[in-house]
């Protein structure tokens, strides 16, 4: 785990895992992925140089966009835009949002790496405010629970459950488990990438890793607003696969997390069908046994995941 040291009562920076100094004014880039987002491209790039060129005067930065495949104008909208300070990378075809980010991540030429959307809902004005963060945490995310914050309605109940699902299996309080703009050290992403997905689970499973692996997180209210152009969402689809996520990201680096629950339900199931049918003059034997010991197996497979996953680097 990143070491955080102090180095004066009024400085300090972060120690990377290969041992070097980070210093706070260290480069950042911005990746933004975009998918057909004609509409709210523009406006996003012209707001977002405008505030990096007005409040970025120390710190070196530039602004990577990756057109995921974009079936309308999108790419020569960014392309307007396109100059030193600002680049477009495209995909031939749609691979999806977390493989967007990875393709920025890979091309980046600073040692943090900051992710926005290009439909226009995350105000760039919060940006420097997430950049003040840098010296203490290694991911610092733009939870959209502000005041003006646009959440659709329809959205929230799956949203409020995922979030609690998560908070409960990850042992901390997540305000918002998948926001689309947060700070990111490039070399823990890149120590991840293996365990990112490619579609939108991206930042649902870096924010797991993160607090699965130790690492500081720092959560920072944001305003969240109305998207500009269709979302991509698939509210039924992605809320099965970021339950399925949750669970896969746990088990990977807490497996007992998971496996402990389950095999104690197990369990006292056993008890309670054996003492119930007991006292009701016909013992379900079998099924009692059966309870017990599928508990006892997950129990066991448990701390074998939990003994192999302590064992590898």
């Amino acid at each position: 785990m990143t070491d955080l040291v102090p180095t004066s009562p009024t400085e300090s920076v972060a120690i990377s895992q290969t041992g070097t100094f980070m210093h706070e004014h260290a480069g950042v880039t911005i990746v933004i992925p975009a998918y057909n987002e004609e509409r709210g491209a523009g406006p996003v790039i012209e707001e977002l140089l405008a505030l990096l060129r007005r409040e970025l005067r120390q710190v070196p930065w530039e602004v990577l966009i990756v057109d995921d495949g974009s079936k309308d104008k999108t790419a020569e909208v960014i392309e307007k835009y396109v100059c030193d300070e600002l680049r477009l990378i495209r995909h031939p075809h749609n691979r999806g949002y977390g493989a967007a980010i990875k393709t920025g991540v890979a091309n980046a030429a600073h040692p943090w790496i900051l992710i926005t959307d290009a439909d226009g809902t995350y105000p760039a004005k919060h940006i420097p405010e997430l950049l003040g963060y840098r010296r203490h945490f290694h991911m610092v995310v733009g939870a959209r629970t502000g005041p003006k914050a646009a959440v659709a309605l329809l959205r929230r109940p799956p949203k409020f459950v995922l979030r609690k699902l998560a908070s409960y299996l990850s042992r901390q309080d997540i305000p918002d488990l998948n926001s689309g703009l947060r700070l990111m050290r490039k070399d823990i992403l890149e120590r991840f990438e293996n365990i990112l997905p490619d579609q939108f689970s991206y930042t649902t499973t870096i924010t797991l890793a993160m607090f699965s692996a130790g690492l500081h997180v720092k959560f920072v209210q944001i305003d969240y607003l109305k998207r500009e152009g269709k979302s991509k969402i698939r509210p039924i689809a992605d809320t099965i696969g970021f339950t399925k996520l949750i669970f896969r990201t746990v088990l990977y680096f807490d497996p007992l997390r998971v496996f402990i629950p389950a095999a104690g339900i197990f369990i006292v199931l056993s008890f309670m069908v054996g003492l119930g049918s007991f006292f009701a003059g016909q013992l379900m034997d079998v099924t009692t046994v059966l309870l017990f010991t599928t508990g006892f197996h997950l129990l066991m497979m448990g701390m074998l995941a939990d003994m192999l996953n302590r064992r590898l680097p």
